[in-house]
């Protein structure tokens, strides 16, 4: 008897059977056939002696899969190891460097209460002033006891201290300095950005507290005055701290005292001390520590004898031996002037001189 849905005579010869119909959905294309492991021999092969029937195919493309695989894995390894090299130095990176700040300077003049003392000998003169327990040339500007601060390491400490030193060598006992013949030695000791500021005070010097070469370097009048020994006396302080994460600040108190005779005399001309007071403020980025230069931002500078009078933006005039401030008291200030910084003056104590 027919199954349930068969014809009365049952299933046609040739026809598909249930199983036949059971994989009626399946469908060999040719990527199935070639996948196969097993392969049918074909007749010509079956005819030989001893040929299988069947026979195992070898893996198509295995050794290019693996190689596909391989280098797969590669660029996964190599973009992950991008990426956190990006990562960590996107955070460990510094912050953009700040430009400097503009030189913030004020130069007082400081006049006498009488004659300026003088004599025959720089020696003389040193020993009776307060200078004599001073040391001489830069030996007067010995570096301090340091340490690492929290983000800068000892070595970064000495380098700032060092390099703030070389600059008061350079701007205060080097004779060309002094003398205004030459700039360059404390110029190249200076941060770029600073030195358009630096070159126009002394292309154009301004009483303005930005733009006096004397704020910058000791310069005196070479007209005026001469060195009467080359062993300038010195004696201050060096002092370094962190103010940020990225800066570190060295301060300068140091007081040099030069013996002087006047432009153009004789050897045995009277001499004459003058002395000067400078307070620095150097600021270092690591750029300026690698680089070994200085950001200078602030300078006070107290010089004399001087005459009050006398303008003091592009070179310091010391009233010699014999010499008095009396011819004139300090220039007007104007208080209605508030582009102007006042003028300061301020007396030379009779301690400060040499007693003769």
């Amino acid at each position: 008897m027919g199954g349930r849905g068969d014809p009365p005579e049952g299933t046609p010869e040739g026809g598909p059977s249930g199983a036949e119909d059971e994989y009626r959905s399946v469908v060999f294309d040719e990527s199935f056939v070639r996948a196969a492991r097993l392969q049918e021999s074909s007749a010509a092969e079956r005819m030989a002696d001893h040929a299988p029937a069947v026979r195992r195919r070898p893996p198509l493309h295995r050794g290019l899969t693996r190689q596909v695989l391989v280098l797969v894995v590669l660029i996964a390894v190599a973009f992950g190891t991008a990426v956190y090299l990006g990562v960590r130095h996107s955070a460990g990176s510094p912050q953009a460097r700040r430009s400097p700040e503009p030189l913030r300077m004020t130069v007082v003049p400081l006049a006498p209460q009488g004659r300026v003392p003088g004599a025959a000998d720089p020696e003389r003169m040193y020993a009776r002033s307060p200078a004599a327990h001073f040391d001489t040339g830069a030996e007067g500007i010995p570096l301090p006891a340091s340490r690492a601060t929290a983000h800068f390491s000892g070595s970064q400490v000495v380098a700032a201290l060092t390099t703030a030193k070389d600059y008061l060598v350079r701007s205060s006992l080097y004779p060309e300095v002094l003398t205004g013949r030459e700039v360059s030695p404390a110029r190249v000791l200076l941060d770029p950005d600073q030195l358009d500021q630096f070159d126009r005070s002394f292309d154009r010097p301004t009483a303005d507290g930005r733009h006096a070469p004397t704020g910058w370097v000791v310069r005196l009048d070479p007209a005026r005055a001469r060195l009467a020994d080359h062993r300038i006396r010195v004696q201050g302080s060096l002092e370094a701290s962190e103010t940020d994460p990225a800066t570190l600040e060295v301060t300068a108190d140091h007081t040099f005292v030069y013996a002087l005779r006047p432009a153009g005399s004789a050897a045995g001309a009277p001499v004459s001390l003058f002395t000067v007071r400078r307070e620095l403020t150097f600021r270092f980025d690591r750029t300026d520590l690698r680089t070994h230069q200085v950001q200078l931002t602030a300078s006070y500078v107290q010089a004399g004898p001087l005459a009050c009078a006398e303008d003091s933006t592009a070179y310091l005039r010391p009233l010699l031996a014999g010499q008095t401030a009396r011819s004139g008291g300090p220039t007007g200030t104007d208080p209605y002037a508030t582009d102007r910084p006042a003028v300061l003056c301020g007396t030379l104590s009779s301690g400060a001189q040499p007693a003769v």
